[in-house]
C-alpha cells in the first residue's frame, strides 16, 4: 500500500496534537537547554518539544553562525577551537539572558565550566543521552561536523563519549534518545518536565 503525502502530513499534525496535549499547564519557568553529544537529536527534538510547549526555539549553533558572519566549519578553520568555544559562550550567556524558550546545544557548550555553571543557574538542563550505534548512525550521514573531520569518527565519538557523558551526567534531566522515534523521547521530555517543575513549586 502507498501511503499519500496527505495521510503523512496529517499523522504528523494528530502527533503534534497529542505533544501538546500532553504539555498541557506546563509552564517552564526557565529555558530548556538541551544538550549531549553531536547525533543525539537536540535539534529536532527541541523544535517539537518548542511547539509542544508553544515556546520559540532556538539552537545555539544557528545563533552562533548569525553572530559571527561564518560557518561553524569555518570557525574552526580560521580561528580555532578555542575562539569558537569563546564565542559559543557568549551567545549561550546572550540567550539565558532572554525570554524562556527552547535551545539545543552544541555538544561541547555543556563541557565549558562557565557555561555549565550559567546553565545551571538559568536554565533546566536536559541531557538527550544516546548510545554510540545510533550517534553513528546519525552523524555519518553529514559531514559538516569539524571534529569528526578525521580518519576514524568512531574513535572521536568514543573519546567524547568517554570525557563528556560524566560532564553531561550533571544535567537537570537525563532522557534516553535512542533509535525511537523523535517523538518518543518529546514525551518523556514532557513526563520528566512534569514531575521536575511539581517538586520545585
Amino acid at each position: 500500500m502507498v501511503r499519500s503525502e496527505s495521510s503523512d502530513i496529517g499523522e504528523r499534525a494528530d502527533a503534534a496534537a497529542e505533544l501538546r496535549r500532553q504539555a498541557a499547564g506546563i509552564a517552564p519557568p526557565r529555558t530548556i537547554a538541551l544538550v549531549g553529544l553531536m547525533g543525539a537529536g537536540k535539534s529536532t527534538i527541541g523544535r517539537r518539544l518548542a511547539s509542544a510547549l508553544e515556546l520559540p526555539f532556538v539552537d545555539a549553533d544557528d545563533a552562533i553562525v548569525a553572530a559571527a558572519g561564518q560557518s561553524i566549519e569555518d570557525i574552526f578553520a580560521e580561528r580555532g577551537e578555542c575562539e569558537f568555544r569563546r564565542g559559543e559562550r557568549n551567545v549561550i550567556a546572550r540567550l539565558l539572558g532572554g525570554p524562556v524558550h527552547v535551545l539545543a546545544t552544541g555538544g561541547g557548550a555543556f563541557v565549558n565550566p562557565q557555561t555549565r555553571a550559567l546553565m545551571k543557574e538559568r536554565a533546566i538542563s536536559i541531557w538527550l543521552k544516546a548510545p554510540l550505534d545510533v550517534l553513528m548512525k546519525r552523524v555519518t550521514k553529514r559531514d559538516h561536523r569539524p571534529l569528526l573531520k578525521e580518519d576514524n569518527p568512531q574513535a572521536v565519538m568514543e573519546r567524547l563519549i568517554a570525557e563528556r557523558y560524566p560532564l553531561y551526567a550533571e544535567a537537570d534531566l537525563t532522557i534516553e534518545s535512542g533509535a525511537g522515534p523523535h517523538n518518543a523521547a518529546v514525551s518523556a521530555i514532557l513526563d520528566a518536565l512534569r514531575v521536575h517543575l511539581s517538586k520545585s513549586e
